[in-house]
Order: C-alpha cells, then structure tokens, then sequence
C-alpha cells in the first residue's frame, strides 16, 4: 500500500477499496495494433463530441443568449437602439472627439449598466455551471473506478454523459431569463463530467511511453472540434439563431456511439466488490491533493485556467465594445471564432511538437512554464492596442501555449497519479483544477469589468499576472522533471 493510503488510513479517512489484479482490468494495448488504433481514434471521436458543445456553445450561443437576455430587460425589447452605433459613440466619447448631448448621455450610461450586466450575466451562468461540475468530477471518477457492470467500469458513465448532454442542450434555447439558462447549463455540466471517465480510459488502456503521443492526437482533433463549433454555430446563428442549439444535440450523441461499441470496456462483474461508501465519495476530494507534488501541479493548472479564462471569457463582447471600431453582435458572432481559426495552426504546432518532445525528453515542467510565458505575453498586445489585429495577435499567441499545456498537462497528471489503481479519482479531481479555474475566471472577470464602469481593459494585466504565477508553480514538483 502506498504512502498515501497510508496517510489516509493514518487520518481517520474510510479505508481504501479493495484493488483488483491488473489482469482483471480493461487491456493495455499494444501500440501500432488495430485495437490500439481503433481505441484511439474511438476515443477522439468520444472527446470531439463534447469539444464540438463546448466551442460552439460558450465562444458563440451562450454568450449572445445572455446579452439579447439583458439588452431587452435594460433598453427594452423594442427599444430600437443601435448597440453597435452607440459603442462606436461611446468611443469617440471617451477619446474626446465628442461632446454627447442629454440623450445621448443618457444611453451612454445605460450602455454602461449594460455591459456591466451583460458581463455578470455570463459569469453567474457559466460559473454556476462549472462549480455544479466542480463538485461532481472526482465523484463520478470515483463512481466509475468502483463500478461493477457487464459494460465495464467506465462506458455507463460516458453513455449517460452523451444522453444527459443532450437533453440539456435542447433546453437551452428554450429559457426565457438568467435563471432558467444556469439550471439547463449546469444540467450539460452534469452530462460533461462523463469525460472524467472518458479520460480515465486512457489511464486503462494506453501504455505509459505513448501518453504524451495520444494526448497530443488527440488534443489536436479535440482543439480542431471546438473551433469547428464555433465556427459552425456562428453561421447558424444568423441563419437560424438560437436553433443552432439543435444540431450540437444530436452530433452529441452520434460521435459518442463508436467508442461504447468498438471499444468496448471488459465487464467488471467479476472485479472484487467495494461498497460505495458517503465517506469514499468525499475522500475523492481531498485523497489526491495530500500528495505534495500532486497539489502543486493542481494549483498550477487551477491558476493557469484562471487567468486564460479571464482573458478570454469576453471575446464576443470586446469585439462590441473594447476594440476600435466595434463590430455589431452580427459581426461578432462571425469574428470571434475566427480568432480561434487563425490560432488552429500555432495550437496544432504546440500539440504536436510537445507531446512527442516531452515524452524523448522526460521532462513535463519545462513545457508547462513555456506554454504559461507565451500566453501571458499575448495578452499585452491587446492591453495595449485595443483593435482587431490586436485581438488576433492574442488569439495565435494563446493558441500555441495553450496546445503545449493541454497535452503536456494531462500527461503530468498521469505521471503524478498518487494511485494509479484509483485513476478515474484522481483525474477527475484534476478535472476539478480546470473547472475551479474557469468557475473563478468569469466572476473575477465580471467584478473587475464592473468595478470600473463596465470597460473591458482592465481583464488583460490581471490575466497577465495570474497566468505568470501558474507557470511558477511547477518549478517545486520533484517526482516530474
């Protein structure tokens, strides 16, 4: 038994499950053979379900759902009012060109209630959402690891994920105010929370020396996915409008199919039975965390999401409202995914090339303080020239960083795993790393944009600074080079 079961047992926490023989559990497969090739590319598939939601939904749909919801409750649904003309007004204003007479004044200032709503708006329903995910990911991870079924440990967590998921998405279009959007929101977070398990598979299934190599394939098609959502619901979205929901529902369950038929888990029937204890559930968020170089990569990874997600949760509404000249929310929803085109080939180059490189070299943490310099630095162009190529620039630059962390990430993770019998545990409370930092980066986004008068600017030096301090945070781990 390892050192932190045994600081568990001295703790007073429930005892440790009974651990099944290896050879009882889903197969290590060869690489280069077809069960390997079709498991990975089953997987991606898996993966690329969600991806396709996520981009679409919180790059485009979400975003403009809960502006058109706070538009009509602060102007007025038949207000008339040209949000892209009174931006454009509101910068000449505040450049001094200027002078705006009694009405106008009176719209600049609800302008500003505006974006100050808009912005709190978005961050109460995604951080809703994901602290709901927050606090379920290392329970079903460790669901799935004390699972017994004929289906296996993992495959009705990932299935249910896929018809949950689903649901959720056909309700989203149908909510009339904030309050009904968060409850369907975190509903998708629920069903998103079977990628713990998803990803646990890869714990099961692919050997050690291939980790950094699956996670970079796979982590490039993923990428690719959510930008194809977005792209794709920004289309829809002038076409059809909030019915661009639909599609993402149906993709959802389709692309998830191959993976619970062509990959199947082994039963796990026959594995030795654990009861599934309130106290096992719990331990699940704190068992992984008592392994120091375990927390240091999760806090790392925690501040990393936060201030990503703090420059990058108002994309859709700086192209309104920060840069020069504005666009209209037409335009927008057009433009921002492709900032995140013009970033595919710089995240590709950083997928590729460091998950190959991490796993010759044996080294993690180098690339991990890399991928948090080059995003940081792309937040200053921004900051200091607020226009389109600016946006742009600071697109590409988070792309390339952020396809070096996603990969070399996950393999850090599985690296760090305290138990590795327990994968499903400790990964999904490394999912929580993720999700606590994109719970935090809205409501910290939103206080700061609210705190000055609903200007934008203030996001890029605090994402700056946070994302620094993220990349700082690995230097201690002694386990991972």
């Amino acid at each position: 038994m390892g050192s932190v079961d045994a600081a568990q047992g001295a703790a007073g926490a429930p005892p440790v499950e009974p651990r099944p023989a290896k050879d009882d559990l889903s197969p290590v497969y060869e690489p280069k053979t077809r069960p390997y090739r079709r498991y990975v590319s089953t997987y991606a598939l898996a993966s690329v379900a969600f991806s396709l939601l996520w981009g679409a939904v919180l790059t485009v749909l979400l975003p403009l759902q809960v502006q058109n919801l706070e538009f009509a409750r602060i102007f007025g649904p038949d207000s008339g009012v040209d949000l892209t003309a009174l931006n454009n007004l509101s910068g000449q204003v505040a450049s001094g060109a200027v002078t705006p007479s009694a009405e106008q004044q009176q719209q600049l200032d609800l302008l500003a209630q505006f974006n100050s709503s808009r912005a709190a708006g978005l961050s109460l329903v995604t951080s809703v959402g994901v602290v709901v995910g927050m606090v379920l990911s290392p329970i079903i991870g460790t669901l799935s690891d004390l699972t017994r079924t004929k289906w296996g440990r993992r495959t009705p967590y990932i299935a249910a994920g896929a018809v949950v998921g689903a649901a959720g998405i056909t309700l989203m279009p149908l909510a009339p105010n904030l309050f009904f959007l968060v409850l369907a929101w975190s509903v998708i977070q629920v069903a998103g929370n079977a990628q713990g398990p998803l990803v646990a598979t890869v714990a099961d299934r692919v050997p050690k020396e291939r980790l950094g190599s699956v996670s970079a394939v796979t982590g490039v098609v993923v990428y690719f996915a959510a930008i194809l959502g977005a792209v794709v619901a920004g289309a829809l979205f002038a076409a059809i409008g909030l019915a661009s929901y639909y599609p993402f529902a149906v993709t959802l369950l389709l692309l998830t199919v191959p993976l619970l038929f062509l990959a199947r888990d082994r039963s796990s029937k026959h594995l030795p039975r654990g009861k599934i204890r309130i106290g096992t559930i719990f331990a699940s968020f704190i068992v992984a965390l008592r392994d120091r170089d375990y927390r240091w990569a999760w806090i790392s990874k925690v501040l990393l999401w936060t201030g990503f997600g703090i420059g990058t949760t108002y994309s859709i509404y700086m192209l309104q409202s920060y840069i020069t000249p504005a666009l209209s929310a037409a335009e927008a929803a057009q433009m921002s995914p492709l900032l995140q085109v013009v970033a595919l080939p710089a995240t590709m180059l950083g997928m590729a090339g460091s998950g190959k490189l991490s796993d010759k070299l044996h080294r993690r943490k180098p690339f991990v303080i890399a991928a948090a310099v080059i995003i940081a630095l792309g937040f200053i162009v921004p900051w200091v020239w607020p226009s389109l190529p600016a946006m742009f620039i600071q697109a590409a630059m988070g792309g390339l960083g952020l396809g070096v962390f996603l990969v070399v990430d996950q393999a850090l993770f599985i690296d760090l795993l305290p138990d590795p019998e327990a994968a499903g545990r400790d990964l999904g409370m490394s999912s929580v790393g993720q999700n606590l930092g994109n719970a935090i980066a809205p409501v910290t986004a939103g206080t700061a944009v609210a705190l000055v008068g609903g200007s934008y600017g203030i996001v890029w030096p605090i994402a700056f600074i946070i994302v620094i301090i993220s990349g700082l945070l690995v230097l201690p781990i002694r386990r991972a080079r």
